[in-house]
């Protein structure tokens, strides 16, 4: 069961980074700044860690073409789905932001059936139909009014389930990548495809930010401060879900990580003062035991 601990150590890795993005968004950077932050501290770490770990274990393998088909896949998505959270924090609070975030494991768990073939058993659906009203709880506005059906239609809601969408196609693309390798332990595979992916994303963004937003990446730099814990946190937490992902099932990894909904509630009081509505409540209620449903499916 390491792939649990592993999974642990991703969760509070990507909640304190998710915490400095939000600060970084509101203080200093744009939406694509403050998501660029996170891959160009942390690709060098990463590619240093990989290069040490491969000289070391004396370890190598062939890359198949499949591999860059999901690991290109999984990067660029998840380059848009950071963007959309990091959007999202202006749209909503710190905790019900995240619980957004989450619907990605009952994305991922449809898509890894249809991309990986991975099986779930029943009481597995039902965890995912549970959690259906959840999203829809999450996704009305807290002042809105008229009829609910309008009320879910809205920036926030747009934002939370495409980056939930785009999250899940990220996680299955990496597990494919990582599973595809021939050669290596678990670690070498995860920590070589966390590499080639980083390292993608930063050219991506770079040449985003120089076509569109000239000066953010300048002001990256200058707020290294908090963009080189952003980037720390960043490796930590990817580190550990390539690990996991390597070893374990899509839907059981993301279902552990719904952790997350307690520790984003944590900080988004203690740091933020943010406070969760009635009907965000029963709505992080009935997400969170149609993912712990999905665990017990195992």
């Amino acid at each position: 069961m390491i792939w649990v601990w592993v999974t642990l150590g991703a969760v509070v890795a990507q909640t304190v980074r998710f915490m400095l993005q939000k600060q970084l968004r509101s203080a200093t950077l744009s939406t694509a700044g403050a998501t660029f932050a996170r891959f160009i501290y942390s690709a060098p770490l990463v590619a240093l860690l990989a290069l040490t770990y491969a000289s070391v274990t004396g370890q190598g393998t062939s890359v198949p073409a499949r591999f860059w088909a999901f690991a290109i896949a999984g990067g660029f998505t998840q380059i848009l789905a950071t963007m959309c959270v990091v959007a999202l924090f202006t749209q909503r609070n710190f905790a019900v932001g995240l619980t957004f975030m989450k619907t990605e494991v009952l994305i991922a768990a449809l898509l890894s059936i249809v991309l990986l073939g991975e099986q779930l058993p029943p009481l597995a659906w039902v965890a995912l139909v549970l959690g259906l009203p959840g999203i829809v709880l999450l996704s009305d506005a807290p002042a809105a009014t008229g009829p609910w059906y309008r009320r879910i239609v809205n920036r926030g809601s747009g934002l939370g389930l495409a980056s939930g969408l785009l999250f899940a196609v990220s996680s299955v693309g990496y597990r494919g990548a990582s599973t595809s390798l021939p050669d290596g332990d678990a670690f070498f595979r995860a920590i070589l495809t966390l590499a080639c992916v980083t390292a993608f994303q930063v050219v991506t963004m770079t040449l985003w930010l120089v076509w569109r937003e000239p000066g953010q990446i300048t002001r990256v730099i200058r707020a290294w401060r908090i963009a080189g814990l952003v980037g720390l946190t960043s490796m930590a937490g990817s580190t550990c879900w390539f690990v996991a992902f390597t070893l374990q099932t899509v839907a059981l990894v993301k279902g552990v990580g719904q952790i997350e909904l307690a520790l984003s509630l944590l900080v988004g009081w203690a740091v933020f003062g943010e406070r969760i509505t009635g009907r965000e409540a029963k709505g992080l209620v009935l997400l969170t035991l149609s993912v712990v449903m999905l665990v017990w499916a195992d």
